[in-house]
């Protein structure tokens, strides 16, 4: 089937074959773009049904999912804001498919995106993720860093060995129905930013559950962190979160978060204390001298920073609520 034979699924009666479930918070700006590639889904797809959980903000997302009528797809309303969790809790609870994909609201999937994932499941249950393929503007900091270290994650998700691939568990991946059953619901105990993930394909991989990487299903990624600083604050917050993993799974054997001795760990540190308190303060600082640094420079700089705001959030995960 070429990727120009497509068609508008329609709506379906019965059970679907596939659940899309979209935490979507804000969402109304991202949402056309997901809904046109959903809706684009190549000729001979299983029927699949789209949930969209607006996290208690109306931005025009109700309306935009109100007026498609190209997918079967539906809301779940919050009146407040609950958090990505409860979101995906949601959606996957009001489900009706045997495969559950989840897609976060920046994604732009390929024509082949509910087959790929609806076949991944045919001989027995798995775990199925699918890697971004991070779309920069093009700002300082995806010159200077964002573009290389995404490069660098890809490559390193496909080196990992099958047993520790749980680790790259995120915003592009299905189970199945069976599976969602016996591994429960996301932990809402990740309430800040990210490890919800993580934990979840732990969770899989102790249950004896296979996760397989497809490389046929990485899908460009609207990147949200295409600054200094919003990639700092986000780093604080997760690594508060792992804090909440390793109390959870303290034989998961995650590599130690703590940095040993070197004269690069020492500077993260020295600075980790003010980039930790202040990191949007810090990565602006940064993002305003980027244009003006050789581009080697300037990735140690935002390396520098990011490392030592994740330092400072795990030594101190009060600092993740400070800021949130």
């Amino acid at each position: 089937m070429s990727e120009l034979d497509v068609v508008s699924v329609p709506k379906t009666a019965g059970e679907p074959a596939a659940s899309v479930v979209i935490p979507s918070y804000r969402g109304a700006a991202r949402l056309p773009a997901l809904l046109d590639s959903l809706a684009a889904q190549q000729e001979g797809t299983p029927d699949f049904e789209v949930i969209v959980v607006i996290d208690g903000v109306d931005d025009g997302s109700v309306g935009l999912v109100d007026r498609e009528d190209r997918i079967d797809v539906r809301a779940i309303v919050f009146p407040q804001n609950r958090g990505r969790v409860a979101a995906l809790n949601a959606g996957f609870e009001a489900a009706r498919g045997r495969v559950l994909i989840r897609c976060d609201d920046d994604l732009e999937p390929g024509p082949g995106f509910v087959s790929r994932h609806v076949e991944a499941h045919r001989d027995r249950p798995r775990g199925v993720i699918g890697l971004y393929l991070n779309v920069y503007e093009p700002t300082p900091y995806a010159v200077a860093y964002g573009k290389c270290a995404d490069a660098r994650h890809r490559a390193d998700a496909y080196a990992t060995i099958a047993e520790l691939r749980w680790r790259y568990w995120a915003g592009n991946c299905s189970i199945t129905r069976e599976t969602w059953e016996r591994v429960g619901p996301y932990d809402p105990e990740f309430r800040l930013y990210g490890w919800e993930d993580i934990d979840y394909g732990y969770r899989l991989h102790a249950a004896g559950i296979e996760v397989r990487l497809d490389p046929a299903l990485e899908t460009p990624h609207r990147v949200a962190a295409v600054t200094t600083a919003v990639r700092a604050q986000r780093a604080v917050h997760a690594a508060a979160a792992r804090r909440i993993f390793e109390g959870k799974h303290p034989d998961s054997g995650l590599p130690p978060a703590l940095p040993g001795r070197s004269i690069w760990n020492t500077a993260v540190r020295a600075v980790s204390p003010v980039t930790g308190r202040y990191p949007r303060q810090a990565g602006s600082a940064v993002d305003r001298v980027l244009p003006l640094l050789p581009i080697g420079v300037g990735r140690k700089l935002v390396a520098l920073t990011v490392e030592s705001a994740a330092l400072a959030g795990y030594l101190d995960p009060g600092t993740a609520k400070e800021v949130f």
